[in-house]
């Protein structure tokens, strides 16, 4: 038997050397070429996860009778819609608070360096952390403008250009009355003993995506709306902004509501330091009802996925892709652990209460070694 395996294992020749740096230059080569290509990636990816969430919509209609180009094209009058309403009543006030927040920013950051120095008054202890924290407070309020303009240029790159929005529109629309072609030549390119993973996981992701998109929509709009009228309730104003902010802030997961409240915060610190302590319990609320109420009731399980590897995918693909990759972290997340799944996984044997057991005597180990 050991002979026979000694066989099978046959020595590195010059030929299988070349192969092998062949392949490596391949792989550079493409992962090079990706990079170069990482705008248009990046918008055929939008584009992908757009459809996997507007597809059931479609294939509900599809299923009443209609045909898919019908389903589309009142999918698409829908949106116009909406857009139209958002353009006509919404976008005009959430500018003009956002123009109301720069303006006020100023007079915020001289009313919190007037309550340190009251503060540093009383307790004399903390004056020495007064011209510090002066100079933090100016240099913050004078790149908030910086900021919001970073944010704005940010917010536009994810579509990019009018000419990529046109083509990220047709691009949708020929995906969604058509998909077919798409999905087929993904499976073609699968071999066929792994096309039934290859197919379980683009079935998983659909389904995942579209309960990520309806929870990100139904939670942020439940969000905003509660944050909004309970700061214009305790008197931090401009409400309406901290209410979209807070919207917008459930796209970036894990940091985006934390990010998204500094503004409100910063305001309140201004007025004061009640104030401040009301808007903290204001946004400290607002995440409490939305982590232990709406999420698992939205959601539910349908997004199994681990804190930790949500928020590693979050910053690596923020790194990497900038405010557009923080929006796809957790379709990335959620493919890489339907990939595993399905391709390593579920063709061996795994003991998932053994592993935990087994990973409960690693931390009670590790508690009793240190004396705990």
């Amino acid at each position: 038997m050991s002979t026979a395996n000694n066989s099978d294992r046959l020595p590195l020749t010059y030929g299988g050397l070349k192969r092998w740096l062949g392949l490596l230059l391949l792989l550079g080569l493409s992962a090079l070429v990706v990079w170069h290509l990482k705008p248009v990636l990046l918008l055929f990816a939008l584009v992908f996860l757009v459809a996997m969430v507007l597809n059931p919509v479609v294939a509900f209609l599809q299923c009443k009778g209609l045909r898919r180009p019908i389903g589309v094209a009142i999918l698409a009058v829908l949106f116009v819609i909406l857009f139209v309403l958002a353009v006509w009543f919404l976008i005009p006030a959430v500018l003009d608070q956002a123009d109301e927040l720069l303006k006020q920013f100023p007079k915020a950051a001289a009313q919190v360096q007037s309550e340190i120095l009251e503060y540093s008054r009383r307790y004399p202890e903390v004056q020495n952390l007064v011209p510090e924290t002066n100079q933090m407070l100016n240099a913050f309020g004078g790149q908030v403008g910086d900021l919001m303009q970073i944010l704005a240029k940010s917010t536009f790159r994810v579509v990019g250009s009018v000419f990529d929005a046109i083509i990220a529109i047709l691009l949708l629309l020929f995906v969604l009355i058509n998909p077919e072609p798409v999905v087929a030549g993904y499976l073609k390119l699968v071999p066929a003993e792994h096309r039934e993973s290859a197919r379980n996981t683009l079935s998983r992701l659909a389904l995942q995506m579209a309960a990520w998109a309806r929870g990100v929509v139904i939670n942020g709009t439940i969000t905003a709306i509660s944050t909004g009228i309970l700061l214009s309730l305790i008197g931090v104003q401009p409400a309406l902004f901290f209410g979209v902010l807070a919207f917008l802030g459930e796209f970036l997961p894990m940091i985006g509501p934390l990010i998204m409240s500094f503004p409100a915060l910063f305001v309140a610190l201004g007025l004061g330091p009640a104030k401040f302590g009301l808007t903290v319990l204001v946004y400290l609320f607002v995440q409490q009802v939305e982590t232990n109420l709406l999420v698992p009731f939205v959601l539910g399980k349908a997004m199994d996925l681990s804190p930790i590897s949500i928020l590693f995918f979050t910053l690596s693909m923020t790194s990497l892709f900038g405010l557009t990759g923080a929006i796809l972290a957790v379709p990335t997340a959620a493919l890489f652990k339907i990939v595993l799944d399905e391709f390593y996984f579920r063709h061996r044997p795994v003991n998932e209460l053994e592993i935990k057991e087994d990973a409960k005597k690693i931390i009670l180990y590790q508690s009793g070694s240190s004396g705990l």
